[in-house]
């Protein structure tokens, strides 16, 4: 996103040591929202066992931390906004990366990160 829009883009969309700051923040942040998928995945595995099929084991996982992960991210992508908007020339780089990272962070851990698990379990039951 910084490459594509850093000449449409009325404010500085270098990549400096607020941009690290943010892309580390993000990371953090994704990994922390994965995490929390991952072990509603382990209680669904020790609740119920190994009875259904990793598939249903992993959406009924991502149906109950869904609310949450959206919940919180609406509320941090809101005060993020926020700041962008009305906050000052020099942290809009910062805010931009955060935005765009709330975003992609949000729908990584959610959809991405749970697909790659089913697709490496296949891979094991099959050889």
């Amino acid at each position: 996103a910084f490459s594509l829009l850093y000449s449409v883009m009325p404010f500085s969309l270098e990549i400096d040591q607020s941009f690290i700051a943010a892309l580390l923040t993000v990371i953090g942040y994704s990994l922390n929202d994965t995490v929390v998928v991952f072990d509603r995945v382990r209680e669904q595995f020790s609740k119920f066992g190994t009875g259904d099929s990793i598939q249903a084991t992993i959406n009924t996982s991502i149906n109950a931390t869904f609310s949450r992960t959206i919940n919180t991210s609406l509320t941090t992508l809101f005060v993020v906004l926020v700041m962008f908007v009305f906050g000052s020339e020099a942290i809009r780089g910062f805010l931009f990366a955060l935005l765009v990272g709330i975003v992609v962070g949000t729908y990584s851990s959610i959809f991405i990160a749970s697909s790659i698990v089913v697709d490496t379990s296949k891979k094991k039951i099959n050889q």
